[in-house]
């Protein structure tokens, strides 16, 4: 232990740089996700039978796409998809590249996640709604998404958690971040002092993303 503290200063720069890429990927891949991911969860709810938007085989066309892309394990994500992640950024190394899989990985878990969340919505208050004359749009942006942020801020939570772990995961192909750090540095060189700094770091990552997830889950849930 005395050792890593006395060489803690050295790697400072390291870890550094590590926790940025890290963060720069989880942060630019979860808005991607959310982008096309949070849609893609409306759609699969308002489409099943008896919602708003009924459609059958829109429904079991869209849960089919999610659950193809939540059967591939992310590590052969990653190589499958390496001509678009060049298409897209030009390469398939670095931090850039990396976002690429993560975004595409993280659609269908969203997509899910998204689902569960507006499923624990009230019925009655979405038929109260109706009855008040609510349009189709009004009853998912006004009553459907308010009151399930709380839980969406969660999946949302667990999401970008999921992520941390992925991004440590790209590592292993040069994607950047901590995970690359603790390979080519820890593991590679045999450095198990900057292979335990990393995991440090990582964890107390995911424990402040949890808290601050869980408190503003608190804040807005109704009631």
């Amino acid at each position: 232990m005395e050792g890593i503290l006395v060489n803690l200063p050295k790697h400072l720069p390291l870890l550094f740089n590590g926790l940025q890429e890290t963060l720069y990927m989880v942060g630019v891949s979860l808005v991607a996700a959310a982008i096309v991911g949070v849609p893609l969860g409306v759609l699969v709810v308002v489409t099943e039978d008896g919602h708003i938007l009924k459609q059958r085989w829109l429904n079991l066309l869209l849960g089919g796409v999610i659950n193809v892309g939540r059967s591939i394990p992310f590590i052969i994500l990653m190589v499958a998809i390496i001509p678009f992640t060049r298409a897209v950024v030009g390469t398939s190394i670095g931090t850039s590249a990396a976002i690429v899989p993560l975004g595409v990985a993280a659609i269908p878990f969203l997509a899910r996640v998204t689902e569960s969340s507006l499923k624990e919505v009230d019925p009655g208050v979405i038929e109260a709604a109706r009855a008040m004359g609510a349009s189709r749009v009004e009853i998912i942006f006004k009553v459907l998404i308010p009151e399930s942020l709380g839980s969406l801020i969660l999946g949302l939570t667990i999401t970008t958690i999921s992520l941390v772990g992925y991004s440590a995961m790209a590592g292993a192909i040069g994607g950047g971040g901590l995970g690359d750090l603790a390979i080519r540095y820890g593991y590679q060189r045999f450095r198990g002092d900057i292979m335990l700094e990393t995991v440090v770091i990582l964890v107390l990552m995911v424990q402040a993303m949890q808290w601050v997830g869980s408190r503003l889950a608190k804040r807005v849930t109704h009631k």
